[in-house]
């Protein structure tokens, strides 16, 4: 079953943004990913919480895949660096 990882960010630090973001899709790309939606939230339906201005929706043909790319080597050193570039909230759902 397909699985979407959801983020929702703020850039904070644009010029480590622009420098991480083809590493991340070739990286994302090379684990099975790909890349739905990337960028600003149009409108807030629900909720008392505002969101981060950007959200991106990534899918992975299952949540084991979605894991495994997460805590690889390959992606540990992009995720510090997105930290540093970003302020984000993620989570995974798995479908069915």
């Amino acid at each position: 079953m397909p699985a979407y990882v959801h983020i929702n960010l703020r850039v904070i630090d644009p010029a480590k943004q622009a420098a991480l973001a083809p590493r991340f899709q070739a990286a994302l790309q090379e684990a099975g990913g790909r890349i739905l939606h990337f960028g600003p939230v149009a409108q807030v339906l629900e909720g008392d919480r505002a969101p981060l201005p950007m959200a991106g929706v990534f899918e992975f043909p299952t949540l084991a895949q979605a894991l495994a790319f997460y805590n690889s080597e390959k992606y540990a050193p992009i995720k510090a660096e997105r930290r540093e570039a970003q302020q984000a909230r993620m989570f995974v759902v798995e479908t069915g």
